[in-house]
């Protein structure tokens, strides 16, 4: 029996041992899957907090119940090791560790090197190695391939090699690991025939492509769709304030469109594990090649430059009361990129409370899914601590700033105790004389 239906047999009839190195919000979300689906999962991480909570049945990512990670280390299902020694049990693993930018904007691989190194010291005929983490076209071929081969064993003949792009959307109760499509490229057809096969054993639906170049591809198109639309209706929204209309008013009528055209909303800047990074893998990739991504470059700036803005609007509020920055209580109303999760991950909330601080404004915060803030993680360099949010701090702030319009905030509240509003996420639909939005005419006094 070849190595191939070897696999695929051990796939199918769930005694093939999995492994996934990486055990984040792609990662662990991956592992219980499989779990479910039958097999016997082994995650690696280094953070030895997050093997201990796993070990315990614990889970430590919002959209992964505590329930079901003890259910499958009760049966047996699911253990974690921070030993990369673990992968020479493997038949197959998955590497979804994180892929960050450095202050230049350009690729840091360092944790898939890293990751892969140590797959390539027990790397054994039969093995499937599937890349997940989210990086630029030809990484697979060009760096994770020669690297598996060091010591002979040859990709595609020996081992299998395969792409496949995460598609996490933390937070979303909808789409989740289970039902949204997965692409899958393969180095060679067989390749692609076993990861298939692993996904499909745990994952409702799988796209086949021809390559991992271009499973690479695709998930970098998808995130520079949303980062470029994005950056098109943040400039709008800045146009809308100068010509003193609603972006909002705007986008909710050009969403009534039955074609042709896709609603995007404005805010404070971009957050998250994947939009702000992913198009500068492609950006800084095609540079190589003596080609510009001139769209890709303009979105970053103007996403960027969003927190600026909303500190611009507060600025202006302020003033609009006769207050200066420097010396003004500023409350925060969330902190997390998005609204109801509890990832702080590039949130712009933070580069506001940043630049507010540089102004000399004194600053608190309160997110019920982010009840604290590390110093070490982000621009203010300084630990913060999340407070309540009574309308004793409302009516004590010189301006409440809403960054995250988490469900759980009461904003009939804000607008009853707050002295002054600065909106960026359209959190208050109704128009008042003391509540400044993003993108909106100045209110009317």
């Amino acid at each position: 029996m070849s190595r191939t239906d070897t696999l695929l047999e051990r796939i199918a009839n769930r005694t093939a041992k999995v492994g996934v190195v990486g055990l984040g919000y792609v990662g662990l979300p991956l592992a219980v899957e499989f779990g479910q689906a039958g097999f016997s999962v082994t995650g690696i991480d280094l953070d030895a907090r997050k093997v201990d909570q796993i070990n315990r049945g614990e889970s430590y990512i919002q959209d992964v119940p505590t329930a079901a990670v003890a259910a499958l280390v009760n049966a047996g299902k699911l253990t974690a090791t921070a030993d990369p020694g673990a992968v020479r049990d493997f038949d197959t693993i998955n590497i979804c560790v994180p892929t960050p930018l450095r202050k230049t904007k350009d690729p840091d691989l360092s944790f898939v090197v890293s990751a892969v190194e140590a797959i390539a010291g027990h790397l054994h005929p039969g093995m499937l190695v599937v890349l997940e983490s989210t990086t630029y076209p030809g990484t697979s071929e060009e760096v994770v391939q020669p690297i598996l081969e060091r010591r002979g064993l040859k990709a595609g003949v020996d081992f299998f090699l395969a792409f496949s792009p995460e598609r996490v959307d933390p937070g979303n109760e909808q789409w989740t690991t289970k039902n949204v499509p997965k692409v899958v490229g393969g180095l060679t057809p067989n390749c692609a025939r076993v990861a298939g096969a692993l996904y499909r054993s745990s994952i409702d639906h799988v796209v086949e492509v021809s390559s991992p170049k271009v499973a690479e591809m695709v998930k970098l198109l998808e995130n520079t769709f949303r980062a470029v639309n994005i950056g098109l209706v943040n400039e709008l929204a800045l146009m809308c304030d100068r010509l003193g209309i609603s972006v909002w008013e705007v986008v909710d009528a050009a969403a009534t469109k039955p074609f042709g055209f896709m609603p995007f909303y404005p805010g404070p800047g971009l957050g998250g594990h994947c939009i702000p990074i992913d198009p500068f893998y492609l950006s800084w990739k095609v540079k190589e090649l003596g080609f510009e991504a001139r769209f890709i470059e303009l979105a970053g700036q103007v996403n960027g430059a969003m927190p600026h803005h909303v500190v611009d609007k507060i600025t202006d509020a302020l003033n609009a009361q006769c207050k200066a920055v420097n010396g003004a209580e500023i409350l925060v109303m969330g902190v997390a990129y998005k609204r109801d999760i509890d990832d702080v991950r590039e949130s712009p909330a933070l580069d506001v409370i940043a630049l507010l601080m540089k102004k000399g404004a004194r600053v608190t915060y309160h997110d019920p899914f982010a009840p604290f803030i590390d110093g070490q993680h982000w621009p203010g360099a300084v630990d913060m601590s999340s407070v309540p949010l009574t309308p004793a701090a409302m009516t004590a702030a010189d301006c409440v700033v809403v960054l995250t319009d988490h469900r759980q905030f009461d904003f009939k509240d804000v607008v009853k105790y707050a002295r002054l509003v600065v909106d960026t996420r359209h959190a208050i639909k109704t128009d008042h004389p003391h509540v400044f939005k993003l993108g909106a005419p100045v209110p009317k006094q």
